[in-house]
């Protein structure tokens, strides 16, 4: 057995047993906020600076893959002045992300139907992925606008177009081939889903690709979820035994 390094040591986890790819389900900003009488919007400020801090700890550490669910196709059901305060949130995370690009060198992906958002903001969206599509480093993949069916029913439909229109032959659908219609097409599904602030609900995050995901739960709201605790589900993840419906 590889003996563990100090720094394995201290931080509780065997760095050679790391996830491949870790989702987060950033929840909790509003009761974080309301919990210190400030308004919502103070607390999605909070928790895009947590978001900043645990996917820089994630590149550090060496995770491939970090997926967050920033809004969901459900969120525009909130207060328009939220929804506002969240999407200048993204804008100014992106205008910071193209001026460190070269310095952090990460891959961004975005999931969801963008095309809804401002012409401004679907333009950052596509210069981020345009100018980090090179980039070999760890790669963080943004869901906006993302509901997990809404994935499967756009994946149909695209595979009907195709079939329909001769780009591909009409041949017995696998989940192989199903899954190269998925806005994941060509990463590993998630390891690792983690959800702060108590709720025990998935909340239409990567259904299809979540399958087989070990699930970690914590109380701690989203804003003061902080390495610590990453390392803390890391942990319960090295501890478990995965069979993927084997023995």
């Amino acid at each position: 057995m590889m003996e563990l390094s100090s720094t394995d040591l201290e931080k509780g986890w065997d760095s050679d047993k790391l996830p491949c790819h870790i989702a987060i389900i950033m929840d909790g900003n509003g009761r974080w906020a309301q919990r210190r009488a400030l308004p919502r919007t103070a607390g999605h400020a909070a928790g895009a600076e947590t978001f900043r801090r645990i996917a820089t700890y994630c590149k550090d550490i060496g995770i491939k893959y970090l997926t967050i669910y920033a809004f969901s196709t459900e969120n525009w059901k909130r207060p328009p002045a939220e929804v506002k305060v969240i999407m200048e949130l993204l804008e100014k995370y992106l205008h910071e992300a193209l001026g460190k690009m070269e310095k952090d060198r990460v891959k961004m992906k975005f999931f969801g139907d963008v095309t809804v958002l401002s012409p401004k903001l679907q333009e950052l969206i596509a210069q981020t992925e345009e100018l980090s599509a090179k980039f070999e480093g760890v790669q963080i993949n943004i869901c906006v606008n993302y509901g997990g069916r809404d994935e499967i029913v756009r994946a149909a439909e695209n595979y009907v177009s195709d079939v329909k229109n001769g780009r591909i032959a009409d041949e017995k659908l696998t989940e192989e081939s199903f899954s190269r219609y998925m806005y994941s097409a060509g990463m590993p599904d998630p390891d690792l889903v983690i959800r702060p602030s108590g709720e025990l609900r998935l909340s239409n995050f990567l259904i299809w690709q979540t399958a087989y995901s070990e699930l970690y739960y914590t109380d701690v709201l989203w804003p003061d979820f902080s390495e610590q605790e990453l390392d803390k589900a890391i942990v319960s993840y090295q501890n478990r035994n995965r069979r993927f419906g084997g023995i």
